[in-house]
């Protein structure tokens, strides 16, 4: 049976039972959304989850400015263009969020957030593309140590395949829109990471933080609590 809500714009009905089906809330997709109605959503949202943030993303400027002035208690993110209302539940599990580079950042910044968000820890390793792949050797003690690794690389998106070959860690790989005029828009590096010759890579659409986030924070999660059972 649904729990759909209505709330006081006639486009929006908000999911209040998802939280009881998957675990977590319903996250608002602030793409196609005015500010107005993103702050008339996240503070429904909040309402009835007030125990647990509740998340907005790809939100404009605009939109983060009205929220950041409407809800001074949210957590407006500029880098990730995401929006957090409520106390972050307790990490379980650790997710490795790896970025080529720096024009990455707001893809890896959204799954951060994300991850933070579905329940799981964050570390963040930044700018460590195949182009320096010396800084990405640097790091492979700290994903070796993570229960989940979500690879972000623009331009030929080779960075996935790379990190495969150096961990047994579990994977997710997404390619994001940077590059050049033959990369196609994040097409080029899809492409590449659907066709990684390394075992076990897992990818999402372009640009895709958010779902990288969700999918790395359960695994995480239920691997961490699974942990807890077998040692009690």
């Amino acid at each position: 049976m649904s729990d759909a809500q209505p709330t006081d714009d006639p486009w929006a009905r908000l999911d209040f039972d998802r939280v009881a089906r998957t675990g977590d809330p319903e996250v608002i997709f602030g793409a196609g959304k005015t500010p107005a109605q993103i702050v008339d959503l996240l503070v429904t949202l909040h309402a009835a989850h007030g125990n647990r943030a509740v998340l907005a993303t790809r939100l404009t400027p605009q939109a983060q400015q009205l929220v950041a002035d409407q809800i001074p208690a949210a957590v407006v993110d500029p880098t990730a263009r995401t929006a957090t209302l409520g106390p972050l539940p307790k990490p379980y599990g650790t997710v490795a969020v790896i970025a080529a580079g720096t024009s990455d950042q707001w893809v890896a910044a959204e799954a951060a957030t994300t991850v933070a968000c579905y329940g799981a820890g964050v570390q963040r390793i930044n700018d460590v593309g195949v182009a320096g792949i010396h800084r990405l050797l640097e790091a492979k003690p700290e994903f070796d140590a993570a229960d989940v690794l979500i690879v972000v690389a623009g331009m030929e998106g080779a960075l996935p395949s790379v990190v495969a070959g150096l961990t047994g860690t579990p994977l997710v790989a997404v390619p994001t829109s940077v590059g050049y005029g033959a990369s196609f828009g994040g097409l080029s590096a899809l492409l590449s990471m659907l066709n990684s010759c390394a075992p076990g890579v897992v990818v999402t659409n372009i640009d895709g933080g958010f779902t990288a986030g969700v999918h790395a924070a359960r695994i995480a999660r239920n691997s961490a609590a699974a942990h807890l059972e077998k040692d009690h």
